[in-house]
């Protein structure tokens, strides 16, 4: 039984882990899932300045006002970013760093650091057709049905372009607690891969596959449990 705190993907908040929330419960896993600033039922936050910084300060809240120790930190995607700086700002109340088909930064490196050109331009482009500094969602994922395309449409939100173009700086130096990196094998030509080559190559890791696309919290919540599970039981 563990304590997990989830690091959420852009554009997105606590309401999309939903259908994971009572499998957690059934599995007897207390689950966190802060919404950053500026995203979800925190929209009405939303402001030019927030950048990673900001949200990696929403999840050290978290541990700090919950009082959570031997934590389980879940970094999906985006929130790949915000949990690796959550976790060198907090390495005593961290037991075990998950990724989902997430970033996994260099001291240093911003998340545009690791897209390629096309992928920055259609960013940059997306944000000229608003106010200037909201980068809008990214496509959904092909094997999401219907009625959750619909779902998510209605709830994603734009975010501040500073989550993606602020470097991350570790203050404490290279992170060596158990880390471990779950790909999503059905998304092959996304920028996930580089992240789990480095993985099965830098000593300290474990490396998992899941088949699913990106967001197997959406598409795929139960084989989404069954890889956590593995992977919690092979650190524990």
């Amino acid at each position: 039984m563990a304590t997990i705190v989830l690091a959420h993907g852009a554009w997105s908040a606590a309401w999309a882990w939903k259908k994971v929330r009572p499998l957690m419960a059934q599995a007897g896993h207390t689950f966190f899932t802060p919404t950053y600033t500026g995203l979800g039922q925190r929209a009405h936050l939303a402001s030019p300045d927030n950048d990673l910084d900001t949200h990696v300060r929403d999840v050290l809240g978290v541990l700090d006002y919950e009082d959570l120790h031997d934590v389980v930190l879940l970094a999906h995607s985006y929130g790949g970013m915000v949990g690796t700086g959550v976790a060198d700002r907090a390495r005593e109340r961290i037991r075990h760093l998950i990724y989902l088909d997430a970033f996994v930064p260099e001291d240093g490196k911003s998340l545009m650091d690791y897209l390629p050109e096309a992928q920055r331009q259609r960013m940059m482009e997306g944000m000229t057709t608003g106010d200037g500094w909201r980068v809008p969602p990214a496509p959904t994922p092909e094997d999401t049905s219907e009625a959750d395309k619909a779902w998510i449409g209605s709830k994603r939100l734009p975010q501040s372009v500073k989550c993606f173009a602020t470097p991350l700086k570790l203050q404490n130096g290279p992170l060596t607690l158990p880390r471990s990196y779950i790909q999503a094998m059905k998304y092959p030509h996304g920028p996930f891969g580089q992240f789990a080559a480095r993985a099965k190559q830098e000593p300290g890791w474990k490396t998992y596959e899941i088949d699913s696309s990106h967001s197997p919290n959406v598409t795929a919540p139960e084989a989404l449990m069954a890889v956590l599970k593995q992977a919690m039981a092979a650190q524990d």
